[in-house]
């Protein structure tokens, strides 16, 4: 999927049908002259629908159609006939969508299971025949209900990807390199910052014909909780991966400094990040000797406290190790 066809967030304007109108008729036949009311019922508007899609990856399929609009109920008609149900309008959307009120931004439904629907504009209820309103003192009443309207919304709809492992670096940390060469992937990869300007799924082969999804997502910057860089556009898209795993070059001036930035800007965007298991990958490894790794190692032994790997992406090195124990926090 390329970078320009991956939307993550649109707006949507729904409205539902309006219930059909009741019908007053009363009962004619050839011996029949003053038959009793036999108006139907009108029937109900039809509703705004959204389904959950395991084959939709991106909210690509609404950037261009943002209004939608299901039918009108039938009216009634004599013979106590009830009028036709307006047809529904079904909104498939990717699982891990999150519908907002826009208006309010409150959040009012997620999509996370294949086949979930919500209604979200209820239709109107059809109106009454005059046939209910026959009683003792009225006889031949000659009114009934007309239908109720229909509802209307204005929605916003963010999508979150659901992933297994979730990348989170500084830009130009090799997040892009790593997914290409560990998965089918085929990401922009380039020498300068911000190269990635939309999160990229790719699924992980690992032993014995066993997968997992990864996500990289563009690289955050000091300040992404407050908006600066790109980043902080798709924080959200690691709130549902279960293992994060920052990527932190080698060659960086302090690697542990590095990893407290990043910490410190999901903690201010969401605490709960932080509660997810973590793993470093220490990148770029190809470029260190022997002494320089055992240097490194251990500096970074007296300062982390979460475990960490090196790593090449280019060289291939450590590459079976980090899948082996991603699996294992996937699966503890």
């Amino acid at each position: 999927m390329t970078e320009g066809n991956f939307v993550d967030y649109v707006k949507l304007h729904v409205t539902s049908g309006n219930g059909g109108k009741g019908s007053v008729h009363l009962h004619r036949e050839k011996y029949i002259t003053k038959g009793g009311p036999d108006g139907g019922d009108g029937g109900r508007g039809g509703h705004v629908i959204v389904r959950g899609n395991p084959n939709m990856w991106t909210l690509l399929h609404l950037k261009f159609k943002r209004h939608f609009r299901a039918e009108h109920g039938g009216h009634g008609s004599k013979s106590r006939s009830s009028g036709a149900d307006g047809e529904d309008v079904y909104v498939d959307v990717p699982l891990g969508t999150v519908i907002r009120d826009t208006e309010t931004q409150e959040i009012l439904h997620e999509i996370t299971e294949e086949g979930q629907q919500v209604v979200l504009a209820e239709g109107g209820k059809g109106g009454r025949g005059n046939w209910h309103f026959k009683n003792s003192v009225n006889q031949t009443p000659r009114y009934a209900q007309p239908g109720i309207e229909g509802q209307q919304f204005d929605l916003t709809l963010e999508l979150k990807i659901l992933a297994d492992v979730g990348l989170v670096g500084f830009p130009n940390a090799g997040k892009s390199t790593l997914l290409s060469v560990i998965t089918s992937a085929k990401p922009k990869i380039a020498d300068y910052e911000f190269t990635t300007l939309k999160p990229n799924l790719g699924i992980v082969e690992y032993r014995d014909f066993q997968t997992f999804v990864m996500a990289d997502i563009p690289g955050i910057i000091e300040g992404a909780a407050e908006g600066k860089g790109i980043g902080h556009r798709f924080l959200r898209h690691i709130e549902r991966n279960s293992t994060l795993l920052f990527l932190v070059p080698a060659d960086a001036p302090d690697i542990n400094d590095q990893y407290e930035i990043l910490l410190d800007e999901l903690r201010r965007y969401n605490p709960d990040l932080l509660d997810k298991e973590r793993l470093i990958a220490i990148s770029k490894c190809d470029m260190l000797d022997d002494e320089l790794r055992a240097e490194l190692k251990t500096e970074l032994d007296a300062q982390l406290n979460v475990p960490y790997i090196f790593i090449s992406s280019v060289a291939q090195q450590g590459l079976q190790d980090l899948k082996d124990r991603l699996w294992q926090m996937l699966n503890n």
